[in-house]
């Protein structure tokens, strides 16, 4: 829940250790594992964000990946990159006490394991986390998955201080290619998370709940299947304004994570993130710059009406960031 610190040295020991050994940093699922595990169960699960002496003003982030079709390859490129993530996050000052959680969608119409989620950690559990996802591949082939089960779970099994202390609201990255289910099925939500529901909830509606807590953006990466695809930009535009950004290279994903925390922060600007990027070495830097243009701009649509944000005290050497409350 939080606790701990992130070694890059760690990481790149198990690295090695698993170079040598021939291992898999997904040995879970590439075991053949077609379960979830009990470690990212949802069924009867709260994930929590919470503040302690170690990392007293958590940030809470929550990185889910749809891992159906051609779709099941960016968690391995996450997890190839999640030292450059935490770099640009830690010693960036973007997130005081960035607190990361990792998750997975499926179909919950045909899929074994539709739904993963991982805890909040500060340090390399997260990187565990990573490693017992199921990389299913499945999906029911009508372009639609159910990232509405995931909002749910994000919306009403999730805790952070950061919400409940300080009114600051969570940052939720949802990586997809495909549309949602037009709403929440009871069904589901029983079978699969062990809880009760009156009734569906429609999809509109799971939105304005979930947005009210967390800073939701949709991540539609080249290379997927429906990349480039119309209509499901305009699906999610219409659900998250300009939250919902187009990425021309999956490989950024990490750097446009960070940077956009960053934004949402107040603790950059673009120019200032995309210079920290090039000092780091990345090859992104164009394609984060476009994707994030719009937010830099103060042009991404509100998706939620909110009063008008506090400052609050800024990371060391970085500009105040905002209360979103």
């Amino acid at each position: 829940m939080g606790s701990g610190v992130w070694s890059t040295d760690v990481y790149d020991a198990a690295k090695r250790y698993r170079r040598t050994t021939g291992k898999s940093a997904f040995s879970y699922s590439d075991s053949g594992a077609r379960t979830v595990h009990a470690a990212l169960d949802p069924r009867g699960a709260t994930r929590e964000s919470r503040d302690s002496a170690e990392h007293p003003q958590s940030t809470p982030i929550a990185v889910l990946f749809d891992v159906t079709g051609s779709m099941g390859h960016v968690p391995r490129t996450l997890q190839a990159k999640l030292p450059q993530l935490l770099g640009l996050l830690q010693r960036q000052g973007y997130a005081s006490d960035p607190q990361i959680m990792f998750g997975a969608i499926g179909d919950a119409t045909c899929d074994r394991v539709p739904l993963q989620v991982g805890q909040f950690e500060s340090d390399n559990r997260m990187d565990d986390d990573l490693g017992r996802i199921v990389l299913e591949g499945g999906g029911g082939g009508q372009m639609r998955e159910s990232y509405e089960l995931a909002m749910y779970f994000m919306a009403r099994h999730t805790t952070t201080d950061s919400w409940e202390k300080r009114g600051r609201r969570g940052y939720l990255f949802i990586i997809g290619d495909e549309l949602a289910y037009a709403g929440v099925k009871r069904s589901e939500v029983r079978k699969l998370i062990g809880a009760e529901l009156g009734e569906d909830v429609p999809l509109r509606q799971m939105v304005d709940e979930l947005t009210q807590r967390w800073d939701t953006y949709y991540l539609l990466p080249a290379g997927s299947h429906y990349a480039g695809n119309g209509k499901v930009l305009a699906f999610w535009r219409d659900l998250l304004g300009q939250n919902a950004v187009e990425l021309d290279d999956l490989e950024a994903t990490c750097e446009t994570i960070a940077l956009t925390v960053g934004l949402g922060e107040q603790a950059i600007d673009l120019e200032e993130g995309l210079r920290d990027l090039q000092r780091a070495g990345s090859a992104a830097t164009g394609t984060v710059s476009k994707a994030l243009a719009r937010l830099d701009r103060g042009t991404r649509n509100q998706v939620s009406a909110l009063p008008t944000a506090t400052a609050l005290p800024a990371p060391q050497g970085r500009p105040g960031g905002v209360t979103r409350l």
